[in-house]
């Protein structure tokens, strides 16, 4: 396998999301076209205009997937109510790196997912270590280990399966190309989120969506009492790195 250089592209004005992750000829962003996207304010219902959206302090709960992606961000963050998020963004090595920084009064609890959705075939996989554990949020919550019957995408089925993969890092296989997403933080609990809708959500007009999210927290929810989430320390920040990096060839 060799690294192909990934190329982002991100939209200030509309929440920081990212529009674009390609390498070569491959865009690995899916997209769905909604006009409500463009006219969100703080604590609209979420737009599922596909992307990459910055979600945080929370995904499930309120406000509806975070406070950052309904609101302009300046050149490096956005500056939010309770905490400000800071987001740099870099190549190294051809991988796309993200430096992040949240501020806010010591004891913040919350939670940040790169709610990353994939343009992925339903022949892809996705490889993570056999025996990680595993808690299944949807349709009800059940604890189990990789792989828990979600490697697979695979074809339409009509169902939907939310999930947390206890670690932080995972590759997305699709033929003869990889994507790798890790996220690192000193001190917080890291995971993986997964969401397999393949024609199963919504009820009234479901369509097929791939999320694979590098998370702090192990929770949808940052009220969530039961699950590890993300905590702001004494010095009033938290720090953590997204690496992102695509590879294409034969495997070994």
């Amino acid at each position: 396998m060799r690294v192909v250089p990934l190329h982002v592209e991100v939209d200030h004005a509309l929440g920081g999301r990212w529009t674009s992750l390609r390498a070569a000829d491959r865009e690995w962003l899916w997209h769905r076209a909604d006009p409500a996207r463009a006219e969100v304010v703080p604590g609209s219902a979420f737009v599922d205009a596909g992307g990459l959206e910055e979600c945080v302090p929370t995904v499930r709960g309120l406000p509806d997937h975070g406070d950052a992606w309904s609101r302009p961000w300046h050149r490096t963050g956005v500056d939010c109510p309770d905490f400000t998020l800071t987001r740099v963004l870099a190549s190294d090595g051809g991988a796309v790196v993200a430096d992040y920084e949240l501020t806010a009064e010591p004891g913040y609890r919350f939670v940040w997912a790169a709610h990353a959705l994939l343009d992925v075939s339903a022949s892809a996989r996705l490889d993570a270590p056999p025996g990680t554990p595993v808690l299944i949020t949807d349709p009800q919550p059940l604890r189990r280990e990789w792989p828990a019957g979600l490697a697979s995408l695979g074809p339409d089925d009509g169902t939907a399966i939310g999930a947390v993969l206890e670690r932080g890092q995972i590759r997305v296989v699709d033929g003869d190309q990889q994507l790798d997403l890790r996220v690192e933080c000193d001190d917080q609990p890291v995971s993986i989120a997964l969401w397999r809708n393949l024609r199963g959500w919504p009820e009234d007009d479901p369509y097929r969506s791939v999320g694979v999210e590098p998370m702090l927290g192990r929770t949808f929810d940052r009220a969530d009492t039961t699950r590890p989430v993300a905590v702001v320390p004494a010095s009033g920040a938290v720090r953590w790195r997204l690496t992102i990096t695509a590879l294409a060839g034969e495997t070994a």
